[in-house]
């Protein structure tokens, strides 16, 4: 099969994982509108075309949080991508580190901090949720300092988990979801050789360094379950900064007053997310909501911005729409289950080239001349 597309990876990760797997990445919460809507909005944001402009130099380079980039791109922190590939965290963070661009390792990542640090020539950034076990916490951050993650990715917008039906329909949860996951597993040979067997030990490494064991699949929905919290607020993010002297970033803005709440909060930056509508259907997509929150904390905070990102061009319009930098989330994942960390380093050079050819024909020489301007704005009549 010729690998031209995120779409081609997804079709190949969906022959070669286990159906649990693939729908535990692939889909979204409840009736999964907002997750179609992440992809189709951003989609028709329309590109104004300009040409004769002298594109002879162009360059993607740009800097985010102090951090050379060499395109505004980075991999966002996605649970369980050890599952993916054998030691995927690994795999991928080395693709991306090859790149030139950040690798955000998961609170609920396969390989923990120590394994994946050592593994690049780059500092790496680390996603922490808001937990009631504070002491995982504090752990966390100071393994985290000790393994040199130059910034910390703060997740806010899972206080619950969302209502994933097809989880429970799949295997990954529900009634006799172990055995499911079993026969699921022999039934795909490829990755039962990969990962199955030569992946392992298949835990959650920061959470099992923590505790002590083993924290594996079928202690993963338990315990983050008991550990999410409703109560959090912003008054529970400031005793971090006693612990945490470096960038913060915010992840899973949605409003533009909870944008100007993190600007007063004193982070670095956030994410403009919602999950990947994995957590509430029906709110806006992330390519709607951007631009409210861009008009109101442009140039305060740096703004990053995910969901529906699946091709240059998408990268392109985020940044149109007022984003410093995208974050990929299940984009890579499926390159990465379809051919390891090779496939995320295609997609990234897949990326680059889309939006070379983007900037080229929309006359943006630089990444800051993509703007408002860059796009065909919407008749007013």
């Amino acid at each position: 099969m010729i690998i031209s597309a995120c779409s081609d990876y997804r079709a190949v990760a969906q022959r070669t994982l286990p159906p649990f797997l693939f729908h535990y990445i692939d889909g979204g919460a409840y009736a999964e509108h907002t997750l179609r809507r992440n992809v189709a909005d951003l989609a028709d944001v329309a590109l104004r075309q300009r040409v004769l402009r002298d594109m002879s130099e162009l360059s993607l380079r740009t800097q985010v949080l102090g951090e050379e980039l060499a395109m505004p791109v980075a991999l966002a922190p996605v649970g369980l991508t050890g599952m993916y590939a054998r030691r995927g965290e690994v795999q991928a963070a080395r693709a991306a580190a090859q790149h030139g661009v950040p690798f955000t390792l998961s609170t609920v990542s396969v390989c923990p901090l120590e394994e994946v640090a050592p593994a690049i020539d780059r500092p790496m950034w680390f996603q922490l949720y808001v937990l009631k076990d504070r002491g995982f916490m504090k752990n966390a951050l100071e393994r985290a300092r000790a393994a040199g993650v130059s910034t910390l990715v703060f997740t806010v917008d899972m206080p619950v988990p969302g209502a994933r039906y097809r989880d429970a329909h799949s295997g990954m949860s529900g009634p006799n979801a172990p055995f499911r996951r079993l026969l699921q597993a022999v039934t795909h040979p490829r990755w039962a050789w990969d990962v199955g067997l030569r992946g392992k030990p298949h835990d959650l490494g920061n959470i099992s360094t923590y505790r002590g064991h083993p924290t594996g699949l079928a202690d993963y929905i338990g315990w983050l379950g008991a550990n999410f919290d409703p109560s959090i607020g912003w008054k529970d993010l400031e005793w971090i900064r006693e612990f945490w002297d470096g960038p913060m970033i915010i992840k899973g803005i949605l409003d533009a007053q909870d944008a100007r709440d993190a600007v007063s909060f004193g982070a670095n930056g956030i994410v403009v997310s919602n999950h990947g509508g994995r957590q509430l259907d029906g709110v806006p997509s992330t390519a709607r909501a951007l631009p409210a929150i861009a008009d109101a904390v442009k140039g305060e905070l740096a703004i990053l911005a995910d969901s529906g990102v699946r091709n240059g061009l998408d990268v392109v319009r985020m940044i149109a729409l007022g984003a410093d930098c995208v974050m990929l989330g299940r984009a890579f994942v499926y390159a990465l289950a379809a051919a390891g960390g090779a496939g995320v380093s295609h997609l990234l050079e897949l990326i680059e080239k889309e939006m070379r050819v983007a900037m080229v024909l929309t006359g943006a020489r630089t990444i800051s001349e993509i703007s408002r301007d860059s796009l065909v704005q919407a008749d007013p009549g």
